[in-house]
């Protein structure tokens, strides 16, 4: 009977571990899947330039905009410093604690991308993701945070300064545009020929809560970026 129960214990035990894995698997797709029931119409409408032009947008698979600005900002400069990731990069990332492996893998990922140990960049659950493209190319993208609001983001040409300017139509701001639950952050080293490395992070923060802040390693200086889903790009007529 002892052994019986036993048996029984470890099999409800089994059970609640895959459920609790499931979960933990759905709650990650909230960021891989976070586009669920934003305006696509704006995709497909024609939309007026300044300067009197016409452009036009064509749906895309989904990507990301990591972007630095003030929150309640609708337009400002820097975006020489935006990034894009074409591909969501948490399911592409490793696990902190499979960072050795990474190492020891010679900084290739099991996904294919390669970890720069003087830049790197951590999502919300505590996954080393690959770098995204930077400088975000010009262009108009349609952007959402997946609750309330999409609008229009325009990244002007670099100018005679070498700096990008970027702009939301309808009035939107940066935090109206981002979405919350994905986080991320950059690190590099504190100091010149210092150690800036994973090893330091501290697993016990993570996850983040949705619009909080990345934590800080150890020997790193950190930079948070918000979180923008692409959903269109503006075409040129």
């Amino acid at each position: 009977m002892m052994s019986l129960l036993r048996t029984i214990r470890i099999r409800i035990s089994v059970q609640r571990s895959g459920r609790t894995r499931s979960m933990q698997r759905l709650f990650h797709r909230t960021c891989i899947a976070a586009v669920l029931l934003v305006t696509i119409a704006v995709v497909a409408q024609t939309l007026y330039a300044a300067g009197g032009g016409q452009t036009k947008f064509r749906r895309i698979s989904t990507q990301y905009i990591a972007a630095l600005g003030n929150p309640d900002a609708s337009s400002g400069n820097g975006a020489q410093l935006w990034g894009l990731w074409p591909l969501d990069p948490g399911p592409r990332g490793v696990k902190l604690n499979r960072y050795p492996s990474l190492t020891n893998a010679g900084g290739l990922a099991p996904a294919r991308w390669k970890f720069d140990e003087t830049d790197w960049w951590l999502e919300e659950h505590g996954l080393i993701m690959e770098q995204p493209t930077i400088p975000l190319p010009p262009g108009k993208y349609v952007v959402t945070g997946a609750r309330k609001v999409t609008a229009v983001l325009t990244i002007h040409p670099t100018d005679s300064r070498g700096d990008r300017r970027w702009d939301l139509d309808q009035g939107a701001t940066l935090y109206d545009v981002t979405h919350l639950a994905c986080r991320s952050a950059r690190y590099i080293p504190a100091t010149v020929g210092g150690s800036c490395s994973p090893a330091n992070a501290k697993q016990t923060g993570f996850p983040v809560a949705p619009g909080g802040a990345m934590p800080p390693v150890e020997g790193c200086t950190k930079q948070d970026y918000a979180v923008l889903i692409v959903i269109g790009m503006g075409v040129e007529d």
